[in-house]
């Protein structure tokens, strides 16, 4: 019975990860759609502000404002769809494993060297005196 109820937990602890994940990652993509957005209305702003505002005319300036922010844009799209791949679920799962692995490791070192500077059978001697 007990065996039952901790798979069910961790079944149900699984789960609550995958929709936590899911909604991460749907906040990502939502803030790059916006971000394209944002990118296609101020680069039209930027052009007529130079073209028919005629400010800065002697020169294009929004040609390098634009490219500018189109390296920034890739640079978020490639954030979101590339790299999220490689360290995504499964990479973040395995990486908190490593650390926990290489804490039981410390742990247990540590542990056998208290035990070898401090022997119980010494402990127990000095209670007792």
């Amino acid at each position: 019975m007990f065996l039952k109820a901790k798979k069910e937990s961790d079944i149900n602890l699984e789960q609550h990860e995958l929709l936590e994940h899911a909604q991460i990652r749907i906040k990502q993509k939502k803030r790059l759609y916006a971000h394209f957005i944002i990118f296609l209305v101020g680069s039209v702003f930027l052009v007529l502000i130079n073209k028919i505002l005629k400010y800065g005319e002697a020169y294009d300036w929004f040609i390098w404002v634009i490219t500018f922010w189109s390296f920034l844009f890739v640079m978020h799209l490639i954030n979101v769809f590339v790299t999220q791949k490689f360290m995504g679920l499964a990479w973040e799962r395995s990486q908190r494993e490593k650390l926990v692995k290489k804490q039981k490791t410390r742990i247990a070192a540590l542990q056998k060297e208290i035990e070898t500077e401090f022997p119980i059978s010494q402990i127990n001697k000095k209670k007792e005196d």
